[in-house]
């Protein structure tokens, strides 16, 4: 995946944000690691890289752009709140074990109907937990 500055300044654009040095530099990591990381862990990979970060201005970010529709949070862990900038409906898979999340590409019939008895369904949240393929073909259980 080739990702350059200008096309991340026009992301930001188009959906009507102020193309910050911190903004650019949030947006780009999230494009280069979909492995759906913490307010925490973007921070720390950022702060040499930016030294004017701080983990206010990480948590405003992340709250512009899932409210611009770039990320959505998931609450998976039951103890921090993750982020995937794929925002498009799936669903969740994480490993009790490894701690990994992964995106799962499950097809949900009540989704695609908009309705569940009588409900009008406006998101989609599938979390799944257990352990992971690569944990149990390492003899964990």
């Amino acid at each position: 995946m080739i990702i350059n500055m200008e096309s991340i300044k026009n992301t930001l654009q188009e959906k009507g944000i102020k193309p910050t040095y911190v903004r650019l530099n949030i947006l780009d990591y999230l494009e280069r690691n979909r492995f759906h990381p913490t307010a925490e862990a973007i921070f720390k990979s950022l702060e040499k890289k930016v030294p004017t970060l701080s983990r206010t201005s990480v948590y405003n970010t992340l709250n512009i752009f899932k409210e611009k529709g770039l990320l959505n949070p998931l609450f998976i862990t039951g103890s921090e709140v993750h982020f995937d900038r794929n925002t498009a409906p799936h669903h969740h898979f994480f490993c009790k074990k490894c701690k990994k999340i992964i995106d799962l590409d499950i097809k949900c019939a009540y989704f695609k109907e908009g309705e569940v008895e009588g409900h009008k369904i406006t998101e989609l949240h599938g979390y799944f937990k257990g352990i992971c393929k690569d944990c149990l073909k390492k003899g964990s259980k």
